[in-house]
């Protein structure tokens, strides 16, 4: 494998976490849901765990793209924005 398509492969492996922490975070900042940091330092964290369940998920059935990893994906990620908001309570500004 040369190294064009070892890094299109990198970069779809890596592309469901950049898309769902980019709408999470996009998401919070258009409903203006308070949070504890700005939301590109949330896109950034939630990146970074993606990434981490991702490779976890790669490491642990062997394969990408099984389904479980992608649940764990989203309950993780979802979890990770859930407590970037202050109490831990999502709640929209009136």
């Amino acid at each position: 494998m040369d190294f064009i398509v070892f890094f299109w492969h990198l970069l779809n492996f890596f592309a469901p976490a950049a898309f769902l922490a980019l709408a999470l975070g996009l998401g919070a900042w258009l409903l203006r849901i308070p949070r504890r940091l700005p939301w590109w330092t949330g896109v950034g964290l939630n990146f970074v765990l993606g990434c981490s369940v991702l490779g976890a998920g790669l490491v642990l059935t062997g394969s990408d793209g099984k389904l479980v990893t992608y649940v764990a994906l989203v309950l993780a990620m979802g979890s990770g924005q859930w407590l970037l908001t202050p109490g831990g309570e999502p709640t929209i500004e009136k």
